[in-house]
């Protein structure tokens, strides 16, 4: 059963998402323009496969149906006018989405299944510096707190436990055989976890690709939050970006590595509803269109 949206209640969520949104999306475009980058802000463009057009453009869900005349983005194939309603068009859902729809189900409740981890601190930053120069680092526009002897010896002080592939597959060479687990890309489905900063942010990643049957009222909820995850990330990474608004979480630190896994626990808790609602929204979809 569709919810049918007057023309005036959709178009005034349009308004409202380019108003959150559209500052992100247009502020990235500009900075690609003249090649500046933002250490926070950019991961959400460049990690993420959704492209500034397509975040700052509402467009409604499944379960949703619109009165009224459609907006020129909505007048593209995954759209359709029926009975005077305009809807994403169902013979768009391909097999490939199917199967995706299905996985996520899966990474959900596998996700929930499971403790969540709290002790790896953040050090999956670290580990990408591990026994690099500045100049080889992935951030290297960025300037360390720490030297290369300080970052080594701190992580060589501590243990890495990174369960997730997309953090893991960019430690240094010298830094991969020190991670207490190996995951891989088929291993993701059994090794994600809710302590996992990533894992959370990773919201955002399943929501874009299976857009637009998620709908963008998701799309920005999860975007939002995958943007408090990163700014967590970066804080307690070895980067100084204070003079972009960033204070260090210094997890080299007893107090820093306490401050960064209370916001690590909290930011864990904040991410259970919106898994839910991942979950709830793939289920819905594949028992819709089947």
């Amino acid at each position: 059963m569709q919810e049918i949206l007057g023309e005036k209640r959709w178009k005034e969520r349009v308004r409202k998402h380019e108003k959150v949104l559209a500052p992100y999306a247009e502020a990235f475009i500009k900075r690609r323009s003249i090649g500046e980058k933002h250490p926070v802000h950019d991961f959400l463009f460049t990690y993420y496969s959704c492209s500034p057009l397509k975040l700052k453009q509402w467009v409604p869900s499944f379960a949703q149906a619109l009165e009224g005349e459609p907006l020129p983005w909505m007048e593209g194939p995954y759209f359709r006018r029926e009975k005077g309603l305009i809807a994403l068009n169902r013979n768009r859902f391909s097999p490939a989405m199917k199967g995706l729809a299905e996985f996520v189900v899966q990474l959900c409740k596998n996700i929930q299944s499971r403790p969540g981890k709290f002790g790896c601190f953040g050090l999956h930053e670290w580990a990408m510096c591990y026994n690099f120069s500045p100049e080889q680092v992935r951030h290297s526009g960025y300037v360390l707190r720490l030297s290369k002897g300080e970052i080594e010896a701190f992580v060589d002080s501590q243990k890495l436990v990174c369960t997730h592939y997309d953090a893991y597959r960019f430690f240094t060479p010298e830094a991969m055989p020190k991670n207490k687990f190996n995951p891989t890309l088929d291993t993701r489905i059994e090794m994600e976890q809710s302590g996992c900063v990533h894992a959370n942010m990773d919201i955002y990643k399943w929501a874009v690709k299976l857009w637009p049957w998620v709908g963008s009222d998701f799309i920005q909820k999860a975007f939002l939050f995958a943007l408090e995850g990163r700014e967590l990330d970066m804080q307690a990474s070895p980067y100084d970006l204070l003079k972009d608004g960033y204070p260090p979480i210094p997890i080299e630190t007893p107090e820093g590595r306490e401050t960064y896994q209370t916001l690590q626990i909290a930011y864990s808790r904040k991410s259970e509803a919106l898994r839910q609602e991942l979950k709830d929204v793939s289920i819905n979809l594949l028992k819709t269109i089947e």
